[in-house]
């Protein structure tokens, strides 16, 4: 059964929402309203990685999120904390996380596997080409669909080589970091290539630029991220239908109501 991550940005410089959970007030509330819309995990996030960020510094990065991952978590919230530094992992896990998302797959901070071996919780390994900065002009694939799959085979084998066990790892494609929207496509298209690598995967296709191109002419702005959601369940759904462990995105209550029309048609065959 395909889990549902809800996403709560408390960054004030978001794609996706501009900032508007940026307090943790805010954020802690917009979390318990995702688990109201039927969210199965909250995926707290320190660090915009919209292409062309900045980094925070790691005691801003703390500020911002681990009041809300103790708040959520001690209102009985599964709890994971998008970060790509340990120590920012090591505190959330302590404040109540039980899950570590890091889109560098462990490669930003050479200090990850090693918590990631300790600890014992899930870990998502991202296919990640470098920061937000400049990861688009590392978009160049000979096929971007086993090339994905190499890159996360030997980033799975290097996490285990430094103690991590294959059971707690998640694998993560990677949509809209270091890619074109025809690599996205193709992504989607192959998600049964990551399947066969033997491990959950974790699709975010959640308001990404490629969909907002949809139906856009060459010359045209891509449409805002408030009005990507549809295009976001259809994404969803598609990988739901291949089998994957959880979609992350930022309209649950849409993606919840995609789920159950799929769960209605598999109950009725």
């Amino acid at each position: 059964m395909t889990l549902v991550m809800g996403v709560v940005n408390v960054t004030p410089d978001s794609f996706s929402d501009g900032g508007e959970w940026f307090e943790p007030q805010a954020a802690i509330e917009h979390g318990q309203q995702l688990l109201d819309d039927g969210a199965d995990i909250l995926d707290v996030g320190g660090e915009s990685t919209r292409p062309g960020a900045e980094r925070p510094s790691t005691e801003e990065e703390l500020r911002r999120v681990l009041p809300v991952v103790r708040g959520l978590a001690t209102a009985g919230a599964r709890v994971s904390i998008d970060t790509m530094r340990a120590e920012v992992a090591r505190q959330a896990i302590d404040a109540g996380a039980s899950l570590v998302n890091d889109v560098s797959g462990g490669q930003a901070d050479d200090r990850m596997a090693d918590l990631v071996a300790q600890s014992g919780v899930p870990f998502v390994v991202m296919h990640w080409r470098g920061h937000s900065a400049d990861m688009q002009r590392r978009a160049v694939y000979a096929d971007v669909v086993q090339d994905v799959c190499r890159e996360l085979t030997g980033r799975v084998e290097d996490l285990v080589a430094a103690g991590a066990r294959r059971e707690q790892l998640i694998l993560d494609p990677g949509f809209g970091f270091a890619k074109l929207p025809e690599h996205n496509w193709a992504l989607l298209a192959h998600l049964d290539s990551l399947s066969v690598l033997g491990l959950p995967v974790l699709v975010g296709t959640s308001r990404k630029t490629f969909l907002g191109r949809l139906g856009r002419g060459p010359d045209q702005a891509p449409r805002p991220p408030l009005q990507r959601d549809a295009a976001t369940v259809a994404t969803s759904l598609l990988a739901i239908q291949a089998g994957v462990w959880g979609v992350r995105v930022h309209d649950v209550a849409g993606t919840v109501d995609a789920l159950r029309v799929f769960r209605a048609v598999e109950e009725a065959t």
